[in-house]
């Protein structure tokens, strides 16, 4: 299975080519982080290879200023599949009004699922959860409420895809552990027979470093925030032969 391709995740991209916003302002390791991005994608996707994209692909505020940094992704190799982040603005919840502005190698998730590359990709957006100690109720709850049902549409999407015979992977932008303890994302990941989540979001060494990474009740988790990655696409573990 999977041997004519090869699956590869990156998040956290943060283009912006119509108006520029230097991401080395958060440090130097930023520094020309797009041109460091397309030169790696390059030299190891292939056409025929998936990337999956966990959130934050561009800080445009409205769609026609993400355009040109779509482009800019459609113009490197591969299939990308991707879901919006805390900082895409121009990406709306539902993404069905996006797709017809969207170049060919993308496909844009929000809720939902699509087989591609012999396995199913859902996914959605995620959020604070009230485990997490800035989780505030009167502004949270609803949007959190509001992503975890997104998520179980997407994980019935994705079964009804899959039908027993394909791997599930699973994009979320913010990460399903808080303090390495299972939110429900996760609790819903594990139930639904996920094999792999990709997540994003984090850019500090501290929470790199506690980051729950490899199988935990049945999932394999990564993080893919390109910063972790030192700015190049990662090999997803655990649907394809390593």
């Amino acid at each position: 299975m999977l041997s004519d391709m090869t699956i590869w995740a990156i998040a956290d991209l943060h283009l912006s080519t119509v108006q520029p916003k230097p991401m080395d302002v958060f440090g130097d390791h930023w520094h020309n982080h797009a041109e460091r991005i397309a030169t790696a994608w390059r030299a190891q996707v292939a056409p025929t290879d998936l990337v999956l994209l966990a959130g934050d692909i561009s800080w445009a505020l409205k769609l026609p200023a993400a355009l040109p940094d779509l482009h800019w992704i459609d113009a490197l190799p591969g299939t990308k599949v991707m879901i919006r982040g805390n900082h895409d603005y121009w990406y709306p919840r539902k993404p069905a009004p996006l797709r017809k502005h969207l170049p060919d190698s993308i496909i844009a998730l929000g809720g939902d699922a699509v087989a591609t590359h012999e396995v199913v990709v859902c996914g959605t957006r995620g959020w604070l959860t009230p485990d997490f100690v800035g989780f505030d109720p009167a502004t949270d709850e609803r949007i959190y409420r509001r992503e975890l049902g997104m998520l179980d549409t997407a994980l019935a999407h994705a079964h009804r895809l899959a039908q027993g015979q394909q791997p599930i992977i699973a994009l979320l932008h913010f990460p399903p552990f808080v303090n390495h303890h299972p939110t429900a994302f996760a609790q819903r990941l594990s139930a639904a027979g996920v094999a792999v989540c990709l997540y994003g979001h984090l850019h500090r060494r501290e929470d790199w470093a506690a980051a729950v990474q490899g199988h935990v009740d049945g999932v394999r988790y990564q993080l893919t925030a390109c910063d972790y990655l030192n700015f190049a696409p990662t090999l997803v573990r655990g649907v394809q032969p390593e």
